[in-house]
Protein backbone atom coordinates (compact mmCIF):
# COMPACT_ATOMS: atom_id res chain seq x y z
CA UNK A 1 0.00 0.00 0.00
CA UNK A 2 1.38 3.44 -0.98
CA UNK A 3 2.03 6.24 1.41
CA UNK A 4 0.69 9.77 1.18
CA UNK A 5 3.16 12.44 0.09
CA UNK A 6 3.30 15.89 1.63
CA UNK A 7 2.61 18.67 -0.92
CA UNK A 8 5.42 20.91 0.39
CA UNK A 9 7.94 21.37 -2.41
CA UNK A 10 5.47 21.13 -5.30
CA UNK A 11 6.48 23.64 -8.00
CA UNK A 12 4.84 25.34 -10.95
CA UNK A 13 7.18 26.47 -13.71
CA UNK A 14 6.57 28.65 -16.75
CA UNK A 15 9.20 27.56 -19.22
CA UNK A 16 12.34 27.14 -17.10
CA UNK A 17 11.23 29.74 -14.50
CA UNK A 18 9.60 28.67 -11.21
CA UNK A 19 6.62 30.75 -10.05
CA UNK A 20 7.32 31.58 -6.39
CA UNK A 21 5.11 32.45 -3.44
CA UNK A 22 2.38 29.93 -4.24
CA UNK A 23 0.16 28.46 -1.55
CA UNK A 24 -2.12 26.50 -3.88
CA UNK A 25 -1.80 24.86 -7.31
CA UNK A 26 -4.96 23.33 -8.75
CA UNK A 27 -4.67 19.87 -10.27
CA UNK A 28 -5.16 18.91 -13.88
CA UNK A 29 -8.53 17.22 -14.36
CA UNK A 30 -9.12 15.62 -17.75
CA UNK A 31 -12.70 15.09 -18.91
CA UNK A 32 -14.07 13.71 -22.17
CA UNK A 33 -17.14 14.60 -24.18
CA UNK A 34 -19.26 11.81 -25.60
CA UNK A 35 -20.90 11.48 -28.98
CA UNK A 36 -24.31 9.84 -29.04
CA UNK A 37 -24.35 6.83 -31.38
CA UNK A 38 -27.79 5.51 -30.41
CA UNK A 39 -29.84 4.01 -33.22
CA UNK A 40 -33.39 2.77 -33.44
CA UNK A 41 -32.10 -0.78 -33.09
CA UNK A 42 -29.79 -0.15 -30.09
CA UNK A 43 -29.88 -3.16 -27.75
CA UNK A 44 -32.44 -2.93 -24.95
CA UNK A 45 -33.33 0.71 -25.59
CA UNK A 46 -30.10 1.95 -24.00
CA UNK A 47 -28.22 4.93 -25.32
CA UNK A 48 -24.83 4.23 -26.85
CA UNK A 49 -21.84 6.55 -27.03
CA UNK A 50 -18.26 6.89 -28.19
CA UNK A 51 -15.60 9.18 -26.81
CA UNK A 52 -15.31 12.71 -28.16
CA UNK A 53 -12.92 15.58 -27.50
CA UNK A 54 -11.02 15.69 -24.24
CA UNK A 55 -10.53 18.81 -22.11
CA UNK A 56 -7.75 19.12 -19.53
CA UNK A 57 -9.46 22.05 -17.82
CA UNK A 58 -7.78 24.88 -15.94
CA UNK A 59 -5.04 25.16 -13.35
CA UNK A 60 -5.93 27.83 -10.76
CA UNK A 61 -3.06 29.09 -8.60
CA UNK A 62 -2.99 31.28 -5.49
CA UNK A 63 -0.31 32.72 -3.28
CA UNK A 64 1.31 35.78 -1.78
CA UNK A 65 1.99 38.65 -4.19
CA UNK A 66 5.65 39.27 -4.96
CA UNK A 67 6.20 42.11 -7.48
CA UNK A 68 9.87 41.15 -8.00
CA UNK A 69 10.22 40.06 -11.63
CA UNK A 70 12.33 37.13 -10.43
CA UNK A 71 9.22 35.66 -8.75
CA UNK A 72 7.73 34.81 -12.15
CA UNK A 73 4.34 36.18 -11.10
CA UNK A 74 4.49 39.31 -13.30
CA UNK A 75 5.35 37.09 -16.29
CA UNK A 76 1.89 35.57 -15.94
CA UNK A 77 0.26 38.94 -16.65
CA UNK A 78 2.51 39.34 -19.68
CA UNK A 79 1.36 35.87 -20.79
CA UNK A 80 -2.28 36.92 -20.33
CA UNK A 81 -1.66 39.97 -22.51
CA UNK A 82 0.00 37.90 -25.26
CA UNK A 83 -2.69 35.20 -25.31
CA UNK A 84 -0.16 32.61 -26.45
CA UNK A 85 -0.04 28.98 -25.35
CA UNK A 86 3.25 28.53 -23.49
CA UNK A 87 5.06 25.70 -21.69
CA UNK A 88 4.19 24.96 -18.05
CA UNK A 89 5.16 22.19 -15.67
CA UNK A 90 3.91 21.06 -12.25
CA UNK A 91 6.60 19.08 -10.45
CA UNK A 92 5.64 16.99 -7.42
CA UNK A 93 8.02 16.18 -4.52
CA UNK A 94 7.46 12.45 -4.90
CA UNK A 95 9.72 9.43 -5.16
CA UNK A 96 9.81 8.51 -7.96
CA UNK A 97 9.47 12.06 -9.31
CA UNK A 98 6.23 12.88 -11.12
CA UNK A 99 5.34 15.93 -13.19
CA UNK A 100 2.66 17.29 -15.46
CA UNK A 101 3.95 19.10 -18.58
CA UNK A 102 1.46 21.09 -20.64
CA UNK A 103 0.87 24.07 -22.88
CA UNK A 104 -1.31 26.69 -21.27
CA UNK A 105 -2.94 30.05 -21.88
CA UNK A 106 -3.26 32.44 -18.94
CA UNK A 107 -6.95 33.39 -18.72
CA UNK A 108 -6.99 35.15 -15.34
CA UNK A 109 -4.60 37.27 -13.27
CA UNK A 110 -5.39 38.88 -9.91
CA UNK A 111 -3.47 40.95 -7.37
CA UNK A 112 -5.20 42.35 -4.33
CA UNK A 113 -7.60 40.81 -1.83
CA UNK A 114 -6.06 42.60 1.14
CA UNK A 115 -7.22 42.66 4.75
CA UNK A 116 -6.08 44.88 7.59
CA UNK A 117 -4.16 42.08 9.29
CA UNK A 118 -3.44 39.94 6.22
CA UNK A 119 -1.12 39.70 3.27
CA UNK A 120 -1.46 40.84 -0.35
CA UNK A 121 -2.94 38.00 -2.37
CA UNK A 122 -2.07 36.84 -5.86
CA UNK A 123 -3.88 34.49 -8.20
CA UNK A 124 -3.97 33.34 -11.79
CA UNK A 125 -5.73 30.79 -13.97
CA UNK A 126 -4.03 28.80 -16.71
CA UNK A 127 -6.21 27.05 -19.31
CA UNK A 128 -4.56 23.84 -20.48
CA UNK A 129 -4.23 23.78 -24.29
CA UNK A 130 -3.91 20.37 -25.89
CA UNK A 131 -2.85 17.14 -24.21
CA UNK A 132 -1.02 17.34 -20.86
CA UNK A 133 1.65 14.71 -20.24
CA UNK A 134 2.10 13.02 -16.86
CA UNK A 135 5.63 11.66 -16.52
CA UNK A 136 6.84 9.44 -13.69
CA UNK A 137 10.62 9.11 -13.66
CA UNK A 138 11.88 5.76 -12.49
CA UNK A 139 15.48 5.36 -11.37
Amino acid sequence: MGEATRALGTKLSKGEKDISGLTSIGGIEITADTIDTTTLDSDGGYKESIGGFKDAGEVPIEGFFNPDTESGQVALQDALDSGLAEDYKITFPTTPQAEWAFKGVVTGFKVGDVDVDGTIGFGATIKVSGKPVLTVTTV
